[in-house]
């Protein structure tokens, strides 16, 4: 069987999430969507949380305190930026591959990429007082 024939009858996945583009994905209601904080999206949860700036609303989400309300919003803003047609209260009824803990995985993730937070190891070490390598 030549290369292309045997390619023609695999899945095709199309869509996959870009992180260099500020994508993730994640499991909702039993299907992969593509969740992406837009500069429309983050503007969205500017006014939603009162943060006068990106830098605000960094910081608010930095402190990693965030209530299931929270959880909502955010993945109903970066659902909305991945091209997803859905209201918070549609996020709100949905299930979120692995539960809470994965809804909250998911938005780390996604306000990682957004925000560039993702904290090497060395990052790690130092906020705990330890030494580096």
């Amino acid at each position: 069987m030549r290369g292309y024939e045997r390619d023609m009858r695999e899945p095709v996945t199309v869509n996959r999430a870009n992180r260099h583009r500020g994508e993730v994905e994640g499991i909702i209601d039993g299907e992969r969507r593509i969740l992406c904080l837009t500069l429309g999206a983050l503007a969205e949860l500017e006014t939603a949380f009162g943060a006068d700036s990106l830098t605000d609303l960094a910081t608010r989400f930095a402190g990693g305190r965030l209530k299931s309300a929270d959880l909502t919003r955010i993945l109903a803003c970066g659902l909305r930026g991945g091209g997803n047609r859905v209201a918070d209260t549609d996020v709100a009824e949905m299930a979120v591959e692995g539960g809470v803990a994965g809804a909250a995985k998911l938005v780390g993730e996604l306000l990682a990429v957004t925000f560039g937070a993702e904290p090497d190891a060395q990052d790690l070490r130092s906020r705990e007082g330890g030494s580096s390598p």
